[in-house]
């Protein structure tokens, strides 16, 4: 994600941000643009305000009706769009009880992780169609467990991903991050693997990447059921790390997809972050020579660029992380079959920004590293 300032005094912003904490300026992210802005009210036109530092700096929004409801989202909505909701939050289909307190905070915790999806999701120019307004689109369901009925199942099923919002709990989502074996799990993480079946059925079923895709993956066609009761009593193989990226990728085919596009939104979202604060890593390692990357010269489109940068980047975060006593940030050791895959998805995104989105191929060039 790049790196937001506020346009009135130039203080740096983070994406989850409503105010301004140096100057004040209320602040809301403008989909239209991809960008987090300080904005101004409009005074002959009540609920309108205008974004500062854009373009066209004509244009009016409305805030987000989970903003004005609820202080649970700081999207924009454009002036002429008849929806009271901004694009994120009009996926919901179903959201938990805000009566109870617990439920609501939870739910704001989910919408946090979701709109960072969308944003890179947006970035890498793929489709984002409400479930409501397309046959295939995409919905969410935030549901929780409540006593005398079963168990919220989260999963995806057509177009609606399914999220236990208990997985908004910290305690409990350590819990059963050891009961099921993983070494990560996170809410954002959680979305990006979900997401993941969405676009399986969206840009591999039935297209000229579903035959690449058994090749690389395995048959898809294969039980699921089956494969997920041997996955559960038997465990993963042991030679999983060689050629998946976690052992629940080992599953089954859909599994080992959404785990490899996980992971390649990790990459890309991380490394999008380095390039914007102009990362720059030349440590000296007697063992391996030099390891050295400047995030500001990435191509995004240049998968072997991504992949070498990427190495460097996790080992500096899992250093950072052990020095404040922390687990390892990046917890993964990509084998070459992992990345293979994890190219694959890369090449799936790609075909499809440039279909729909031909102006990507004209993104311009990165700024040198400097020095």
């Amino acid at each position: 994600m790049k790196l937001f300032t506020c346009p009135v005094c130039q203080q740096p912003l983070h994406f989850e941000n409503s105010q301004c904490t140096r100057c004040g300026h209320v602040l809301a992210f403008v989909p239209e643009h991809a960008t987090l802005t300080a904005v101004e009210p409009v005074d002959e036109a009540p609920g309108l305000f205008v974004a500062l530092g854009l373009k066209d700096e004509g244009a009016r929004y409305r805030a987000c009706g989970n903003r004005i409801d609820h202080e649970a989202c700081n999207w924009t909505v454009a002036e002429g769009d008849e929806q009271r909701f901004c694009l994120a939050c009009r996926l919901n289909e179903v959201i938990p009880n805000l009566a109870d307190p617990a439920a609501k905070e939870a739910w704001i915790n989910l919408e946090r992780s979701k709109r960072r999806l969308l944003y890179t999701l947006m970035a890498l120019g793929l489709p984002i169609e409400p479930r409501s307004v397309r046959p295939g689109g995409l919905a969410f369901a935030f549901k929780q467990d409540l006593p005398g009925q079963q168990p919220v199942m989260i999963g995806h099923d057509e177009g609606l991903i399914t999220i236990n919002i208990a997985e908004a709990d910290s305690p409990f989502r350590e819990k059963t991050r050891k009961e099921m074996g993983e070494t990560y799990r996170t809410l954002l993480g959680h979305f990006r693997h979900e997401i993941g079946h969405y676009y399986w059925d969206r840009l591999v079923a039935n297209s000229p990447f579903q035959e690449p895709f058994r090749r690389l993956f395995g048959d898809e066609t294969a039980s699921y059921e089956e494969a997920l009761e041997t996955h559960y009593r038997n465990g993963a193989p042991p030679d999983w790390p060689s050629r998946f990226v976690s052992s629940y990728a080992s599953m089954h085919p859909w599994e080992d997809w959404a785990e490899s596009w996980a992971h390649y939104l990790h990459m890309v979202d991380t490394l999008d972050t380095a390039r914007s604060f102009g990362l720059a890593l030349r440590p000296e390692i007697p063992a391996a020579g030099k390891l050295q990357v400047g995030a500001r010269r990435l191509d995004f489109t240049d998968f072997d660029g991504l992949s070498r940068a990427w190495f460097p980047v996790t080992v500096a975060l899992n250093g950072l992380n052990r020095s404040m006593g922390l687990p390892d940030l990046y917890p993964f050791v990509l084998s070459q079959t992992a990345l293979e895959k994890i190219r694959f998805v890369h090449e799936v995104v790609e075909a499809e920004s440039r279909a729909r989105l031909p102006h990507l191929d004209d993104r311009p060039a990165q700024a040198p590293d400097p020095g």
